[in-house]
């Protein structure tokens, strides 16, 4: 998409700050001062001149020096009682009020400044953009750039460089990209800034292209350009482009000198699960690193490894190291994944004792995403009700929650509260918003729609956990072509796009389109994993395809290297039962793990039921029997099958069997959407 286009979808979005830039050039300036003007004809006019500048810049020196110690309100004071100003003056109060934590004082201040007619320099811009950037007023940001190129101050380094950053936190990569290209020359800083802005962007590939490129440019790079590079190898787990890195960093010296690289190392290694590398990097951090001992605890618990964690954890504290907000988090996120919540309440108990359960975000966030995991929907609802400011990461966390625990209509409600409030959007809450409505039995194409244009203008589109949501919402609803456009949409589709797009065309009946689009994925170089087979053979047995899933499943160990697990064998005695080799799928059967669950005996004797095969039902409707004996479903099945074989007697033995522990069976329901034209 072209750069202008992309600007103007966005400015168009708010009016508030265009109506203010549409004044600017009609306002008449009222009291300031020129910084620059034509030479005097008069030499009283000169020294009352001279003496307005000394006057202001004596003023200006006192803002500086009252916003450097914090009193901001005294600066303000000062300034108040100014009868002129000039672009300085505004600049010391713009940037003051940013690094005190007040964005919109400080875009109030701009529009003052600007309504005066006094002149943005360099300075002005960086700062104000700046502001932007951090706060989230991206709208009122690309209204600036407008405003910069108006002046003429688009090839300008500094002015540059914000501009960059503003459209790498809007995720408007290439249109970053293109404005980084244009600068006539690029500094470390703005190298930097594009670095950061891809490795948070997952674009690890192209991180690394970038840092080529820095290099040809004879750009040397520091610490902070190595700490994005691990963390971009991190993300994207690539451990052999990390070792030549690691190779590159001690040769140069980095590893020794700067503390963070070091640290980055540690993540890096445990990120891509090589514990051995990171314990080395670790040992080779000095001991009175606290960051390090947080690092190495944080990696073992993320690991599983809590013993080891705990082992760091007391070593660290009897060293004198208090324990970091990263390690209270490593370990609440332990007891998310192995749903442990009785160690998640000690820790619980341990951040209130410190007084660091209401100061954190992290903590309040993994506290909410702890209960909830556990299933105690409860006190993640509770910690949510108590946090003083409601954040994205809180909002968030108890998404998640409620999607885990099944209650999807309170998502969607969650959806619509955060816009309401105000308190923003990300890929996180999009995804989690999408698979509530599919996984919902109300979700209809229009649901799916108006989250899908949310996301395009919140410029969420092309991330890939969002489009492979909108692939399978889309796909869930019946409408497997408007998955297609979502997935062909994809820049780069890695093997997760691949295995949604596969699962969609299986939900559809689709199995030779899902077969295809395997094939596809083998050709560009991609390797498919165990779930990218359960979605082809599901579309396989769904279609009917018999000797194609029978390849593919061969294939799984044999091209592949995988082998198959219960889900897999379910799904091929599912195929074989549907098309009638019912004794070909019990051999199947006694080959699983296990040799075969009840979900995969329950949908043999179904299989049964369909071909009429008395002799496999019977042996299948005993064992069936015999392992869920309290199931409504296995009963009501089992009862079915002697009734429609003639065995009456047996069939009423287990329905009142069932009446009798008092089985009781959920009911079912279908939605049918009768308007899909939105």
């Amino acid at each position: 998409m072209p750069l202008l286009p992309k600007i103007v979808s966005w400015a168009m979005q708010s009016t508030k700050f265009l109506s203010f830039v549409r004044t600017i050039t009609t306002f008449t300036p009222k009291f300031y001062l020129h910084v620059a003007s034509s030479t005097p004809s008069l030499v009283l006019d000169s020294y009352c001149e001279s003496s307005a500048h000394e006057g202001v810049y004596s003023k200006n020196r006192i803002i500086d020096n009252l916003i450097k110690s914090g009193q901001l309100n005294s600066a303000l004071k000062v300034f108040d009682e100014m009868p002129l100003y000039d672009v300085v003056t505004y600049n010391l109060l713009i940037s003051g009020h940013a690094r005190c934590g007040f964005p919109k004082q400080a875009l109030y201040l701009y529009a003052e400044m600007v309504l005066q007619g006094i002149r943005e320099s360099p300075s002005t811009f960086s700062s104000v953009l700046g502001v932007c950037s951090n706060a989230g007023f991206y709208k009122e940001g690309i209204q600036v750039h407008c405003r910069v190129i108006t002046l003429g101050f688009s090839l300008n380094l500094f002015v540059g460089s914000s501009l960059v950053d503003l459209y790498m936190h809007l995720r408007l990569d290439d249109v970053a990209l293109k404005l980084f290209n244009e600068l006539p020359e690029r500094n470390l800083a703005v190298w930097n800034l594009v670095l950061r802005g891809y490795c948070e962007l997952g674009r690890s590939d192209e991180l690394l292209g970038l840092y080529s490129k820095m290099e040809l440019d004879g750009v040397e790079p520091n610490g902070l350009t190595f700490c994005y590079l691990f963390r971009g190898c991190s993300n994207s787990k690539l451990l052999d482009a990390g070792k030549q890195l690691h190779c590159h960093t001690v040769k140069v010296g980095w590893v020794e000198s700067n503390i963070f690289v070091a640290n980055a190392l540690v993540d890096f290694y445990s990120a891509c699960r090589s514990l051995v590398d990171a314990k080395k990097s670790f040992e080779s951090i000095p001991v009175e690193d606290v960051i390090s001992w947080n690092s190495i605890v944080a990696v073992n618990a993320d690991n599983g490894l809590l013993f080891d964690a705990l082992e760091f954890f007391s070593t660290m504290q009897f060293w004198g190291k208090r324990p970091s907000i990263r390690s209270f988090v490593g370990f609440l996120n332990w007891s998310s994944g192995t749903k442990n919540i009785q160690f998640g309440k000690q820790i619980h108990s341990y951040v209130v004792r410190l007084g660091i359960d209401h100061g954190s975000i992290h903590i309040q966030s993994a506290l909410i995403d702890m209960y909830g995991k556990c299933g105690d929907i409860e006190s993640s609802v509770a910690i949510y009700e108590s946090v003083s400011e409601r954040t994205l990461a809180c909002c968030n966390s108890l998404m998640t929650s409620l999607l885990h625990c099944g209650i999807t209509e309170d998502v969607v409600e969650m959806f619509g509260l955060m816009v309401d409030e105000g308190v923003g959007l990300d890929e996180v809450t999009f995804s989690t918003t999408l698979k509530a409505l599919s996984v919902s039995g109300s979700t209809s194409l229009a649901s799916c729609r108006l989250l899908h244009c949310c996301a395009i203008k919140s410029g969420f589109e092309s991330d890939t956990a969002v489009a492979c949501s909108l692939i399978d919402a889309y796909s869930r609803c019946g409408h497997v072509e408007l998955s297609c456009l979502v997935f062909n949409k994809i820049p780069s589709p890695n093997v997760i796009c691949f295995t949604s797009i596969i699962n969609g065309y299986a939900w559809n009946g689709m199995g030779r389109e899902g077969l295809e689009m395997l094939q596809a994925l083998v050709q560009k170089g991609l390797k498919p994993d165990k779930v990218t087979f359960l979605c082809a053979l599901t579309g396989c047995s769904h279609s009917g395809l018999v000797e194609e899933g029978k390849f593919l499943f061969d294939s799984m160990k044999t091209l592949h290297g995988i082998n198959p697990e219960r889900q897999h064998f379910s799904c091929m005695v599912d195929m074989l039962g549907r098309a009638g080799l019912l004794d070909e799928a019990q051999e199947l059967l006694q080959r699983a793990p296990g040799k075969g669950d009840s979900v995969m005996r329950s949908s043999l004797l179904q299989s049964c039921r369909v071909h009429g095969n008395e002799i496999v039902g019977r042996r299948v409707a005993k064992i069936l029997m015999e392992l869920e004996p309290d199931d409504p479903a296995v009963c009501l099945q089992a009862s079915n099958f002697y009734s429609e074989i003639g065995e009456f007697q047996t069939s009423m033995q287990i329905r009142e069997s069932a009446y009798a522990k008092k089985v009781t069976r959920e009911i079912g329901h279908s939605l049918i959407e009768i308007k899909t034209s939105c």
